[in-house]
């Protein structure tokens, strides 16, 4: 089966090929009559425009891509959407991978974005090895950062502050009576945006004069399941935890799904928190008391920021560092601490360890 091309576009339109891609590029320079025959010919003979071609001729392309961690769940979805959509004004398409946290993956995925002809990125979290900045560097890309703030950020970055919002989501435990902290968090050790959640809630935990390295902490991967598994792993130290903290809130859904599976009452028996304010945060009984994540401003700053990038062909402006607002939504799932049992239903003293100071999965 034959491909449609630009030449057979213009012989049934029986115009020249230049008209046709004056048409298809700048339609309001094409007048109506002419426009409207060589659209007509486009639809009847299914033609689509080469747009790795017309990259290789203007040495440009109208290609961004993003590097999100996981499509899993809705984590980054309204982020990604917002950003989507925003470049699609600025007349960009966009391409997405995922690394699954995995820093190898993501690197193969950068590479094969801008072999691919990406000429801008957006890239979630600071860390990642310098080696990919050098590359990214000497091959001109424009970057932007998401989801994560920092004032002496190298390269433009539109997010909050993750260490701040979860100090002051612990600070409003603490606030009602809460001694016993706990904390779900996913694997730190490629995730800036989980080890600046877990140094907010451990310097909360400081200033109010608690024992921050005797609070357990247990890694969990993004997942219902596994996190129900690190909140039973929880409930199993003495004294018992009355505050689960999670690194967001697909880890507190699971958590609160095994405290009913335990017979826990929450929040009478143990209070849980999450982080990011996805739908499910308002859905769930009771409502889950989290920190809400400007996802869709911090989409559309990121996109119109990678524009400006992209419009700076010189490379003079300098790196834009806009910082977002997350606040604390209190719903149902956090109150202060009640008398409650110091064990879990069917725990035995004997099998019962003893909280191990800064301990993770």
């Amino acid at each position: 089966m034959n491909v449609p091309t630009l030449e057979d576009v213009a012989g049934a339109a029986g115009v020249s090929t230049a008209t046709v891609s004056r048409c298809l590029n700048e339609p309001a320079r094409v007048a109506s009559a002419t426009r409207s025959r060589i659209l007509s010919a486009v639809d009847r003979l299914g033609y689509s425009p080469n747009f790795g071609a017309r990259a290789l001729a203007t040495r440009r392309s109208e290609i961004v891509g993003a590097v999100i961690p996981t499509m899993a769940n809705a984590i980054f979805a309204r982020g990604l959407q917002a950003f989507e959509e925003t470049l699609g004004e600025q007349g960009l398409t966009l391409l997405v991978a995922t690394s699954g946290y995995e820093p190898d993956v993501e690197e193969a995925r950068i590479r094969a974005l801008v072999a691919r002809g990406a000429r801008g990125l957006l890239l979630v979290g600071q860390q990642r090895r310098a080696s990919v900045y050098r590359f990214l560097e000497q091959h001109g890309i424009a970057v932007v950062i998401a989801w994560s703030h920092s004032a002496q950020s190298r390269r433009s970055c539109v997010g909050f502050e993750n260490a701040a919002a979860m100090r002051a989501l612990t600070e409003r435990g603490i606030a009602l009576g809460h001694r016993r902290l706990a904390c779900i968090c996913a694997p730190r050790g490629p995730n800036d945006r989980a080890r600046e959640r877990v140094r907010g809630m451990l310097e909360a935990a400081d200033a109010a004069g608690l024992d921050s390295a005797a609070i357990p902490i247990v890694e969990s991967p993004y997942d219902i399941d596994a996190a129900g598994q690190a909140f039973e792993q929880l409930m199993q130290h003495l004294p018992r935890p009355t505050l689960v903290l999670c690194g967001n809130d697909v880890q507190a859904v699971g958590a609160m799904a095994r405290a009913r599976r335990l017979e826990m009452r929450v929040p009478d028996d143990v209070s849980i928190t999450g982080f990011d304010d996805l739908e499910i945060a308002d859905v769930v009984v009771p409502g889950l008391t989290t920190v809400r994540v400007p996802h869709r401003e911090m989409g559309r700053q990121a996109a119109r920021t990678l524009a400006m990038h992209l419009a700076d062909e010189q490379r003079t402006l300098p790196a834009q560092r806009i910082s977002l607002d997350a606040d604390t939504v209190m719903r149902g799932s956090l109150a202060p601490p009640q008398a409650t049992p110091e064990a879990p239903p069917g725990a035995t003293p004997e099998a019962t360890p003893e909280a191990i100071p800064g301990a993770s999965a």
